[in-house]
């Protein structure tokens, strides 16, 4: 239990805080899971347009601090590969 009013306050930025991380992950999972479900689909057009969509909402997360840039980098290279796949 907090001691002192700033620990007190500490922990609801805390709270706070982590609702935002929470919700700025799971915007970033549903962009990634369109751009898989795109590839799955076999739509080229549509692939790449949820991709360039994600990329960005991606590297958000990285300057949010929510990711780790490696992280972002090797989804990203992964994903970006899988759609230069489809024909």
């Amino acid at each position: 239990m907090a001691n002192t009013p700033q620990a007190e306050k500490r922990i609801r930025r805390n709270d706070r805080r982590a609702e935002i991380n929470k919700a700025r992950v799971s915007r970033i999972r549903t962009f990634v899971k369109k751009v898989e479900s795109a590839i799955d689909g076999g739509s080229k057009d549509a692939a790449v347009a949820a991709f360039a969509a994600a990329q960005p909402e991606m590297m958000r997360g990285v300057s949010k601090g929510v990711l780790h840039k490696n992280t972002v980098a090797r989804k990203l290279s992964r994903l970006s590969k899988r759609v230069a796949a489809l024909a």
